[in-house]
């Protein structure tokens, strides 16, 4: 199992991390199989996006804040549960296929860790299954 860390800056931000993801997946040396990627946060989750357009992570940020806004009538006595419950909503792990030791990916996509309670300091997991 391969590490990445990654350094978040805002409360809530979408990061690309797919360079760091393929520089793990070379580390491994597997040519072919399925990559595994968790985030072991309850406040931050990984998705498959566009990456083309920046505007794409403005406009996933504008629409998750105004179906779970920051501030609510929340219950969870931290003041993150907005956090937790959109955690929730993009989930904690993704996959993508392997071949010729790179990720398979469409022409538009990139891996993202999106943060929903920070800045903090966030671990992605990556497990590459040869295959």
């Amino acid at each position: 199992m391969h590490k990445i860390k990654v350094e978040t800056a805002e409360a809530r931000e979408i990061i690309d991390v797919t360079a760091a993801v393929g520089k793990a997946l070379r580390e491994a040396g597997v040519m072919k199989g399925v990559c595994h990627l968790f985030v072991p946060h309850t406040t931050a989750a990984i998705t498959i996006n566009e990456n083309t357009d920046p505007n794409v992570r403005r406009d996933m940020l504008q629409a998750l804040d105004r179906i779970v806004p920051a501030s609510g009538p929340y219950l969870h006595a931290e003041g993150n549960a907005a956090a937790h419950i959109l955690a929730s909503m993009i989930g904690s792990s993704a996959m993508s296929f392997v071949e010729n030791g790179k990720l398979v990916l469409g022409a538009w996509q990139a891996i993202y860790l999106c943060e929903f309670d920070g800045p903090r300091t966030r671990t992605v997991l990556i497990k590459v299954l040869p295959g």
